[in-house]
């Protein structure tokens, strides 16, 4: 995947190279975008990463039990799930 880099002070693609993959590395996730700077001295750099976002299940708690989706519920707990009352945030 080519990352977008944002890079308006042309600092060398080495140096924007080993911020891409440190910051991979830190965060165990693949940079989309990236927005470097210089804010101070020399080897001092502003870095801004955009990570590709990451898929997720929605986990909640039915009946006593962690669940993602109901297909493993049988008809009776699908009805308790059915019969609660829903509140709103």
């Amino acid at each position: 995947m080519d990352v977008k880099i944002n890079n308006p002070e042309n600092i060398p693609e080495e140096i924007v190279k080993k911020a891409i993959e440190m910051m991979e590395r830190e965060e165990g996730r693949t940079v989309q975008e990236i927005s470097i700077r210089r804010t101070g001295g020399p080897d001092e750099y502003g870095i801004i990463p955009v990570f590709v976002p990451v898929s997720f299940q929605r986990i909640r708690r039915i009946t006593g039990y962690l669940v993602g989706d109901l297909n493993r519920f049988n008809n009776a707990k699908r009805a308790e799930v059915n019969d609660r009352v829903k509140h709103s945030a």
